[in-house]
């Protein structure tokens, strides 16, 4: 039976997968582009508004204020342009040239009509995209941008800059609830140019904390508090933002009087809310500055104002207020506190924490974590009989809720408490568990760390899209068209794949559907391998040079070199940032690599100034931009360069690197330094030190022969002696152009 099951199954998979392909050769067959054009009164050549342009495929689009249009076509399609000011017209498509369609007819009159009424239309339509925006706000991202992107294209090239400005705060707070708050910052400064409001500088001074920014946040929020802010609750707000930004910059005294001033305003105005997470934050500031004292107080005064909160809100504070007193070893007192949030939380429907399936954070509310947390303060005491039942049961309630976090860590602490107590096979069963469970987890985060790079892939386009709206300002009816024409291509699409499908099942071969799906499995999953081999080594840059720079700041550190010790960082995170952006692509610009190189270069001159001076020549009729490279394919031979034969010489070397073009297009990149010579660096290394240079030049090796399989290309690397004695080392690599 299963067998029959997993027959059926394939079955239907392959099926499905070979009707994707067929309709995706179906569309291709027809070579669709994009054409444009305009509707003119013939009698008078002024152009014409809202006249309905339909393809004979479905596709659906109307002429903007200006009379013109555009839509997905192939040659051979019959476009009618329909309005009550006319007769339908036809036109059949020849190419992708642009259309001018004369009409007969009394349009005129209509068209001046429209345009009266065309200002307060587009306003309304502003409104509506931002209440869907708002709706998805929480949800979906991409669907919350578009509907923004279409809020902002009707405002098309009048002032209206309080609704930009509208539409611009609620793309930052978009951005925001999804953390990605350098975007939101540019949003948020965006909108006060376009209109301020104290609204949307508060809004911004947050942004600006959670980025961790305490002097913007607090030249922002700053004029704030000598506004007279005409309620209550923003007045609490501007104190309370303010009392972050100084602690986060550890000026306690500051922070502490902006929270009281806050207190003050919440208690008066008996803004109940703000009362517990004010006393909180000032308990917080407290503790960070070792006054347990007057932490211990606030954080009491904390407790006590969360029971009147809902019961999440008293949970939350109970667990904040068990954590400070694990930090004093006061493990009774956080014990019983503990149990008592338990008793809470269990009598919850569903209590704090996230959904199940989800990699819950270290910060997550939940009975798992508490009775985890329990049993480490029975551990502290040394008391492992009772600490054993709670991480039992912390282990059972992870394991149904699927967090993976708690379950490891819960997990391995009660391997160690049975190995304290002497009992090695529970110990040694308890352990393997826990590496079952780090091998779960480790594949959960790889997942999210590709869905993660996937949303800021598309959330980076989308803010493109915005900007790029933001700037032209000359928007029309067209994106809503667009998105019109795309979910009618959908919906042919989709019922060509039923057709397809119905078509297939009565006519298909159960061998041919094998063959073509054996086929299909193989070439993906040697692309798959290909990409996953690829994807290994861009990530493998040499562990050493990461350790040395890192030596090197402290080392500027331990000199007191500040400025250096900045400049430095600074520096480096330039060349982490743009590893990590390249990170993801197969080949890059030119230009881009050029950048990297140039910050790999700068790095390693700082650290051995007295080594090496280098030069970079890059031929003038290089296009920088045209040439495609893999990243990181030019430093690990610059590295070996300096590392390897530089770094060894007496007196100080020299490094030139030379990118010209070749006669059949390709690009030459020379690399060559007057260093010691390959044999005389591998005398001086020590076993280990070859196998990581051997290691690093088989990866560069495997990298290429992988891109020029994948991608048909011509990388070809060459490694010699520069001199006859040995002395000096020229690495050669030449690659087309892309």
């Amino acid at each position: 039976m299963k067998g029959s099951k997993l027959i059926k199954y394939h079955f239907t998979l392959a099926l499905l997968l070979f009707v994707t392909g067929l309709n995706s050769q179906t569309q291709n067959q027809r070579r669709e582009f994009t054409v444009s054009g305009t509707v003119k009164v013939k009698e008078s050549n002024t152009t014409l508004s809202g006249v309905e342009v339909i393809s004979n495929f479905g596709r659906f689009t109307s002429t903007n204020a200006l009379g013109e249009f555009s839509i997905q076509v192939a040659k051979g399609d019959v476009l009618t342009f329909n309005s009550t000011d006319f007769e339908a017209v036809r036109h059949t498509v020849q190419g992708p040239d642009n259309i001018i369609v004369l009409v007969t007819g009394n349009g005129e009159n209509k068209t001046k009509r429209r345009e009266a009424s065309t200002a307060s239309d587009n306003l309304v339509r502003h409104k509506a995209f931002l209440d869907s925006a708002r709706l998805y706000q929480s949800t979906q991202i991409e669907k919350s941008v578009d509907f923004i992107a279409q809020a902002i294209s009707e405002l098309g090239t009048r002032g209206n800059k309080k609704e930009l400005a509208e539409s611009l705060e609620l793309l930052a707070g978009v951005y925001a609830n999804y953390n990605q708050l350098d975007l939101a910052i540019s949003n948020y400064e965006d909108a006060l140019e376009a209109n301020y409001s104290s609204r949307t500088a508060l809004a911004l001074g947050k942004a600006y904390i959670g980025n961790r920014q305490w002097n913007d946040a607090i030249s922002v929020l700053a004029p704030l508090e000598k506004d007279k802010l005409p309620v209550p609750y923003q007045r609490v707000e501007v104190y309370e933002s303010l009392g972050d930004a100084y602690a986060g910059s550890g000026e306690v005294n500051r922070a502490v009087a902006f929270y009281q001033q806050g207190l003050n305003i919440a208690s008066k105005n008996q803004i109940s809310p703000k009362i517990p997470d004010l006393n909180s934050k000032i308990a917080d500031v407290y503790a960070r500055a070792n006054r347990m004292e007057e932490a211990d107080a606030y954080y009491n005064n904390s407790l006590s104002e969360a029971k009147k909160q809902a019961p999440q809100r008293a949970i939350q504070e109970k667990e904040k207020v068990a954590d400070f007193l694990n930090k004093t070893s006061r493990f009774d007192d956080e014990i019983q506190l503990r149990k008592s949030s338990l008793k809470e939380l269990e009598a919850m429907p569903s209590g704090i924490a996230g959904e199940p399936g989800i990699v819950k954070s270290r910060d997550s509310i939940t009975r798992q974590r508490i009775n985890y947390k329990i049993a480490n303060a029975y551990i502290a005491q040394d008391k492992y009989d009772e600490a054993i039942p709670y991480l039992e049961r912390s282990i059972a309630k992870a394991d149904l809720e699927e967090d993976l976090i708690v379950q490891k860590d819960a997990t391995r602490k009660l391997s160690e408490v049975y190995r304290e107590q002497g009992d090695f096979n529970k110990a040694l069963e308890t352990y393997q568990k826990y590496v079952a469970v780090v091998d779960t987890l480790y594949i959960r985060k790889e997942q999210e760390i590709s869905r993660a790079a996937r949303l800021n892939r598309e959330i980076a386009a989308s803010q493109n899209r915005i900007s790029g709206l933001e700037q032209e300002r000359e928007l029309s009816q067209s994106k809503y068209d667009l998105a019109l024409a795309e979910q009618q291509l959908t919906e042919e699409s989709i019922k060509r794949q039923r057709w397809i499908i119905y078509s297939l099942l009565f006519g298909m071969l159960l061998m041919s559907l094998a063959a073509f799906f054996f086929y299909r499995s193989t070439q993906k999953q040697k692309l798959a391998n290909n990409l996953l081999a690829l994807k290994s080594l861009r990530s493998q840059m040499n562990p050493h040079f990461i350790f040395n720079a890192l030596n090197s700041v402290n080392n500027y550190i331990s000199k007191k070199d500040e400025r250096s010790a900045n400049r430095y960082i600074s520096d480096f995170s330039q060349l982490m940032r743009s590893v990590l952006e390249n990170s993801e692509e197969d080949f890059i610009a030119l230009k881009k690599e050029i950048e990297l190189l140039e910050h790999y270069l700068k790095l390693e001159h700082t650290r051995f100034p007295d080594k090496f001076q280098y030069t970079l020549e890059i031929e003038d009729a290089i296009d920088k931009e045209a040439y495609k490279i893999p990243p990181m394919l030019l430093q690990p031979y610059v590295e070996n360069a300096i590392w390897h034969g530089l770094r060894y010489r007496e007196t100080i070397g020299s490094l030139t690197i030379r990118m010209s073009q070749r006669p059949n297009n390709s690009l030459e990149v020379s690399i060559e330094d007057n260093g010691i010579g390959r044999r005389k660096s591998a005398t001086l290394k020590t076993k280990n030190q070859k196998k990581q240079r051997s290691t690093a030049m088989s990866n560069i090796k495997k990298r290429i022969e992988i891109l020029n399989d994948m991608y048909k290309t011509d990388i070809s690397v060459v490694v010699r002696d520069l001199h006859n004695d040995g002395t000096g080392t020229q690495v050669i690599l030449t690659l087309n152009k892309g």
